[in-house]
């Protein structure tokens, strides 16, 4: 049992299982907010161009007595609308979140050092000028590629 929980207790250390774990109570919180999104603003707005149109009543009958068999495809048609919609919402609020990450990797400026032999600005960290190849540390390059 000792062994079991030390193994238990790695598997539950690895960074992994802590992200996967942090990723699932994120994306729960994530599907609160997008299914509110969807069903209180984006919905309603729809409901108003197709004039209120209840697809989930759409249905057809095949058989009679007590229990015939009721082909609900209507509830299938708003299921799909509801995954378009959903995922219409979710391209916009990614897109909008990578647009906001983009513009702030763009304002951070990697520190640049002109280059020794041609004077073009390069980042700190090269090792090779991309203008002219001019080896700037030759310590830090391997001795394969020189």
């Amino acid at each position: 049992m000792k062994k079991l929980w030390g193994e238990f207790k790695e598997f539950m250390s690895r960074g992994n299982a802590m992200d996967l774990a942090v990723a699932v109570v994120i994306g729960a919180a994530f599907t609160a907010i997008i299914n509110s999104l969807v069903g209180d603003l984006v919905t309603p707005l729809i409901s108003l161009l197709t004039f209120n149109v209840d697809f989930t009543s759409l249905q057809f009958t095949v058989g009679e007595g007590d229990n015939p068999a009721v082909f609900a495809y209507g509830k299938l048609i708003q299921a799909i609308i509801n995954f378009l919609v959903i995922a219409v919402v979710i391209f916009f609020v990614i897109k909008g979140a990578n647009t906001l990450a983009r513009k702030q990797v763009l304002n951070k400026t990697a520190p640049t050092m002109p280059c020794t032999f041609c004077g073009t600005q390069i980042p700190d960290t090269a090792v090779r000028c991309p203008n002219c190849t001019t080896i700037l540390k030759p310590s830090e390059v391997p001795e394969d590629v020189r």
